[in-house]
Formats: C-alpha cells, sequence, structure tokens
C-alpha cells in the first residue's frame, strides 16, 4: 500500500479540520447536547468513518478496506468501553453536564496525538523486527486476562487511578475545589490556580495514554499499515463525545462489555502470535525457519468481531432486562 507525502498531509489536515469544526459549532459555546443533536452528530461521524472505506477500497482495493474496517469496528468498540471510564471521571470530579463537552474534545485531541506517536513507533518496531508481532500478541492476551479480572470493579480502579493523578499534581501546582466557569486555570488572591476541569482532563490524558497501550497493539493485529491503523484511530475518536453523551446511561447496561472486548483482545493477541509464527525469524524457535501455522483473514477478523460484540450486547441488556424484572417483583 503506497500512500503519497500528500495524500498524509490531505488527510491529516482534514481530520484536524473536523476537530476544529467540532469545537467552534458545538464546544465553544458550554451547553449539555440534547439527544437529537448527540444522536445526528453520532451518524455523521459513522457515515464518514463509513465512506472514508469506499475511499480506500477506490484508492488501494477492497483488501486494504476491509482492514480499515475491521480496524474501525475494533476501536470503536475499544472506544465504547472508554467511555465509561470518562463517565466514572467526569463523576468522581463532579465535572458540571455543560463543561463537559470541552474536556471530552481536549481528551479527544490528546488521546489521537499519543496514538500517533504510538502508532509511528509501533511501525518502525514493525520493520524493523518482525518479532515484535510477539510481544503484542503475548500483551494483548494479558490485557485480555487482566480485563476479565478488573471486570465488575472498574469504579474502584479508575478512582485509585484519579487520586494518584490529583495527588501529584497537587504537590506540584495549586489548585481549588470550585469551578470557574469552564476555565482550566483560575486567580485566587491574585495568584493562578489550578481548577478542577484541568484535573478531569489530566485525568482523562492518563487513561487516554493507557488506552493507547491496549488499541495501538490490537489494530496492528489486524492490519500493518500506518495509514490504515491512524485512519481507523482517528475516525473512531470522531463523534465520541457525542456518542458519550448519547449512550451515556446505557453504559450501565453493558454489564458483558468488558467480558467481550476480552475475547477480542485475546482474539486478536492470538491472531498476532500465529503470524509472528508464521513470519517467525528467532533463532531458538524452530530454528529461525517460519512455522507453518493457520493464518486468520481480515474477513474472518471482522465476523469475529461484530459476533462477539453483538452477543455481548444483546446478552447484556437481557441480563440487565431480567434484574429490572425481579427487582420490580420484589
Amino acid at each position: 500500500m503506497q500512500v503519497t507525502a500528500l495524500e498524509w498531509g490531505i488527510t491529516i489536515a482534514v481530520i484536524l479540520g473536523l476537530f476544529v469544526f467540532d469545537f467552534f459549532a458545538h464546544v465553544r459555546t458550554p451547553h449539555e447536547p440534547t439527544f437529537r443533536e448527540s444522536g445526528f452528530w453520532s451518524a455523521v461521524y459513522i457515515g464518514l468513518a463509513l465512506a472514508f472505506g469506499g475511499v480506500v477500497a477506490w484508492r488501494w482495493g477492497s483488501t486494504f478496506a476491509g482492514e480499515y474496517y475491521a480496524g474501525f469496528v475494533t476501536e470503536k468498540a475499544l472506544s465504547v468501553d472508554n467511555l465509561f471510564v470518562f463517565l466514572i471521571i467526569m463523576s468522581t470530579f463532579a465535572v458540571p453536564r455543560i463543561y463537559q463537552q470541552k474536556a471530552l474534545l481536549i481528551g479527544i485531541v490528546i488521546a489521537l496525538l499519543m496514538r500517533g506517536a504510538f502508532i509511528a513507533v509501533g511501525a518502525a518496531a514493525i520493520s524493523a523486527f518482525s518479532w515484535v508481532f510477539y510481544l503484542f500478541g503475548l500483551f494483548l492476551v494479558y490485557t485480555a486476562i487482566k480485563l476479565i479480572r478488573e471486570s465488575g470493579h472498574e469504579v474502584e480502579q479508575e478512582q485509585k487511578r484519579d487520586s494518584r493523578v490529583v495527588a501529584l499534581t497537587k504537590r506540584m501546582l495549586p489548585t481549588t475545589d470550585e469551578y470557574d466557569g469552564d476555565k482550566l486555570v483560575t486567580r485566587i488572591d491574585g495568584r493562578r490556580a489550578v481548577t478542577p476541569l484541568l484535573l478531569a482532563l489530566l485525568a482523562i490524558g492518563f487513561a487516554d495514554l493507557l488506552f493507547a497501550l491496549d488499541s495501538i497493539p490490537a489494530i496492528y493485529g489486524l492490519t500493518e499499515q500506518p495509514y490504515l491503523v491512524f485512519t481507523a484511530n482517528a475516525f473512531a475518536l470522531m463523534g465520541l463525545r457525542q456518542l458519550y453523551f448519547l449512550i451515556g446511561g446505557l453504559l450501565d447496561r453493558l454489564v458483558y462489555l468488558s467480558y467481550g472486548l476480552a475475547a477480542i483482545l485475546a482474539f486478536i493477541g492470538v491472531k498476532l502470535v500465529l503470524h509472528a509464527l508464521h513470519e517467525n525469524t528467532l533463532s531458538f524457535v524452530n530454528g529461525g525457519e517460519h512455522v507453518t501455522v493457520p493464518e486468520i483473514s481480515t474477513p474472518m477478523s471482522l465476523g469475529v468481531i461484530l459476533a462477539v460484540l453483538v452477543v455481548a450486547t444483546v446478552a447484556s441488556l437481557i441480563r440487565t432486562a431480567a434484574t429490572a424484572g425481579s427487582r420490580v417483583d420484589d
């Protein structure tokens, strides 16, 4: 897949332009988005993501388009799980609803910048060392196990991380417990002080760093093309702010989402290990020769990912409906 510098430049400019538009059109004036507004713009950004897959198919072929779609679906699913963490952070710092948009958008931009750096490092590592796929694969399997172990304790885990961020910030900078509109820094008795909104933003940024550690190896298990990895991540993050307000109340009902994501990460981890064995160059594995193992195709990967997400979502809704019904009976 050959992507010219001009194509890279146009893509980055368009993506940045969409974020700038989002800020001036929706975030600059503090307000709580309505359900209709959130639903409309969520659909717009998902539509743009799907349309871009068509551009990839037209420019580089259906194989790469399939890799892009598989990566986009995976990153979008992981992003929905991220929303639950954002919800905890907003609750922990008691961020007023009308100011949450600003924190979310800035946090999403930070996430994109971090992922851009991880993508560049990942691409360089893959091109230089084929055995990196072993590390990526094993890390994803470890992450899947960790996700299952922490399932049901997400609130406690995130609050611990947030408290560390707050404690570190308060040791380094003067802070205040009072909000000053949507300002990140305010003045108290003539001195500058960090507001709780900035503390929430720092917590979101730290969470984004942890998310990037999971998501970048995951998508490199579906495509080795840095351009597709970057665009799939960018389009998955776009519209995340609107999705937060659209399905915020639904997140508590997705009780099996963590298990579904763990299954997806484990599946991609196994896929990466199989690919590493197929491309093996390590002398202590099969004498440095390639190992004949089955490889998982992109269409199969996309099918498994979609099936797991559907099963996890339906099972979650059935479980919460049954729980709600039993409470009514009691």
